[in-house]
């Protein structure tokens, strides 16, 4: 079988989208309703454009169970909270994409206020890393399930101004590999997707605003010749990672930053 035909064969399934009211994770809602997936729920922590987000995916795809909770998924109870919702309304998670990683804005580790690197390290990666732990029973129960994580090339290339941001995007990329390994006896896969500038996202306009960051990201931009990357394209690697074509693949970190680096 043509593995777009194993795509489109299974997409019976359940989609929790952590961060999944904007930017790569509202593309990725996107894509998997698009090929069939007929049960998304959406987390985010601004109920405004959640329930927007929502009622946008809802009239595009009028055959779909689409739901949205809002919560702060950088706090245990939160990512808990979400992870109970999604098991409430529909009793089982296949695909879990994990992309809440907020927007730390890059400095200059000695012009970071030393109070500020606990919210940058700990709060980054912690937003993406709990709702994998608060889902990990669930799916162990099942004996099956899909983790997709999203970081940043960060955490594969050393860039001035971004010492505290590549220190959080390590700890999501080796969180995911060990974590595959894990969890791999309970058929659970887990990958990484890593992506650099990705236009067309709010993390994207708040960086280009950034007098420092604007300056850093424009230079990346420039050796991106194959075009600087969209949530689109984040995308379409989500629904490739959440399909049976995708069955043996874990425990992999992925770059996806239109040719800016070979990390």
């Amino acid at each position: 079988m043509h593995a777009n035909q194993k795509m489109a064969n299974n997409r019976d399934e359940t989609a929790l989208l952590c961060g999944g009211t904007a930017g790569i994770g509202l593309a990725s809602a996107r894509a998997l309703l698009s090929a069939g997936t007929k049960k998304i729920m959406l987390v985010g922590r601004k109920p405004a454009r959640g329930t927007a987000a929502q009622a946008a995916l809802a009239a595009e795809f009028p055959g779909a169970d689409i739901r949205f909770f809002a919560a702060d998924l950088g706090q245990p109870d939160g990512a808990e909270a979400a992870v109970q919702a999604c098991l409430d309304a529909f009793g089982r998670i296949d695909t879990l994409l994990s992309c809440a990683g907020g927007d730390p804005m890059p400095r200059l580790l000695h012009e970071t206020p030393l109070a500020e690197l606990p919210r940058i390290i700990g709060g980054t990666s912690a937003s993406v890393l709990l709702p994998v732990r608060a889902a990990l029973p669930a799916m162990m129960a099942q004996r099956s399930g899909n983790i997709i994580c999203i970081a940043s090339d960060a955490a594969k290339v050393a860039t001035p101004g971004e010492v505290c941001i590549g220190a959080a995007m390590a700890a999501i990329v080796m969180f995911c590999r060990a974590l595959a390994i894990e969890a791999k006896r309970s058929g659970i896969r887990v990958n990484c997707l890593t992506p650099s500038i990705v236009r067309d996202t709010p993390l994207y306009d708040a960086l280009m605003q950034d007098a420092f960051a604007g300056k850093l990201f424009a230079k990346a931009e420039n050796l991106a010749k194959l075009g600087v990357v969209v949530p689109e394209d984040l995308a379409a690697l989500v629904l490739f990672l959440s399909s049976p074509a995708a069955a043996r693949l874990t425990g992999q970190t992925i770059s996806v930053n239109g040719g800016i680096s070979a990390a």
